[in-house]
């Protein structure tokens, strides 16, 4: 492996790009812990006008940005290109267009450099993220196994993490994901985009047992779930019921803020409940909770509310972490480089979650690789 040059920066210092939806994104990492610089170039305002992301759009954007990105990176992390031992770039999941500008440009610049270059998985580094700055809790055995929830605009996952380093999905949403239901929420009541925060915001004011909205694939007396939906999530009916509440109505201040609340609360009470079902299920010793929707001040607080209860240690990815960044793109690289995993040239990107999520090179077994 490439080392950084006489008088570089001490350590495995790692590049990591990040473009798999509408924020362009670059850090420094280094050793996977040492967080350098994190720089994020966000889209918001320009996807605004369409409710949404516009795939293209936010490839065009992409195109405009990484390159300043990733030298401001650089710049802000007091290196140069010389300084740098690998390059890491999110491969899966996300819009193609998207996805396709931060590869070829790390293909690029490893081709140009020398540097060797590794694709990575854009939720299980969500899973690392949560952890930066306090990774060593990742080669404690006693950890494992680890149930984390990714939830995002994109994604809603179970995902479980043995301490021999095997990751597989264990419950996912069978239509909109959480982040989705907030938006559209947002969208419906005229709010604004994107509707999280909006959502977050206005609930603190409103009583969350206003109204009885429904909670997707959640047994209820009368009305049980499939067994294999037990751990899987829906969101799509509570969007119809908020439509059809509102439909023709104009809502004073409180009964937007009621509305919102147990909106709010419906969807929090899914995603807790079954991550704690599913940390039973499995004997998880540790909950993550992560991605942009972990942001929700309810959804934290309730989480870590009910992980203390049943005696789980509770992960929650800092604020700066759970939205799509860089950081946790270089942190989790710096694993997978140290495995041995650096990609060829010729690798592909993929656009949803793979089935098969193989073996993350941050467990237990992988420790000897850090050092």
């Amino acid at each position: 492996m490439k080392q950084g040059t006489e008088g570089g920066t001490a350590g495995m210092n790692i590049l990591g790009i990040e473009t798999s939806c509408d924020e362009t994104a670059a850090a420094v990492v280094a050793d996977g812990s040492d967080v350098r610089s994190s720089l994020i170039s966000s889209q918001v305002k320009i996807h605004a006008a369409y409710g949404g992301v516009v795939p293209e759009l936010a490839a065009r954007e992409h195109l405009k940005a990484i390159d300043v990105m990733a030298k401001a990176a650089l710049s802000e992390a007091g290196m140069e290109l010389r300084d740098i031992h690998g390059i890491a770039v999110t491969s899966e999941p996300g819009l193609v267009p998207a996805l396709l500008v931060g590869v070829s440009y790390a293909k690029g610049l490893s081709l140009a450099t020398g540097l060797p270059l590794v694709g990575v998985n854009h939720v299980l580094a969500h899973v690392y993220g949560s952890f930066l700055g306090n990774t060593s809790q990742l080669r404690d055995p006693q950890r494992y196994p680890i149930l984390a929830l990714a939830v995002s605009g994109g994604h809603t996952l179970l995902l479980l993490v043995q301490a021999d380093g095997r990751a597989r999905v264990v419950g996912r949403t069978l239509d909109d994901a959480a982040g989705e239901a907030f938006d559209k929420a947002a969208k419906i009541l005229d709010l604004g985009y994107p509707g999280g925060p909006i959502v977050d915001r206005l609930a603190k004011n409103g009583d969350p047992k206003a109204v009885a909205f429904p909670r997707g694939l959640m047994p209820r007396p009368g009305c049980g779930v499939a067994p294999e939906n037990i751990l899987n999530f829906s969101f799509s009916g509570i969007k119809t019921a908020l439509l059809y509440r509102v439909q023709g109505r104009t809502l004073s201040d409180q009964e937007l803020a009621d509305t919102l609340a147990s909106y709010q609360e419906s969807v929090v009470d899914v995603l807790v409940s079954k991550t704690l079902l599913a940390a039973e299920e499995y004997g998880a010793q540790t909950v993550v909770l992560c991605g942009g929707v972990a942001c929700n001040s309810r959804l934290r607080d309730v989480m870590a509310a009910a992980a203390a209860r049943e005696r789980r240690t509770v992960v929650i990815a800092p604020p700066k972490f759970c939205t799509d960044n860089a950081a946790m793109i270089a942190g989790l690289g710096f694993h997978e480089l140290r495995a041995g995993r650096a990609a060829g040239l010729d690798f592909s990107i993929g656009a949803r979650l793979p089935e098969d999520l193989g073996t993350v090179p941050f467990a237990p077994q992988y420790a000897d690789s850090w050092e």
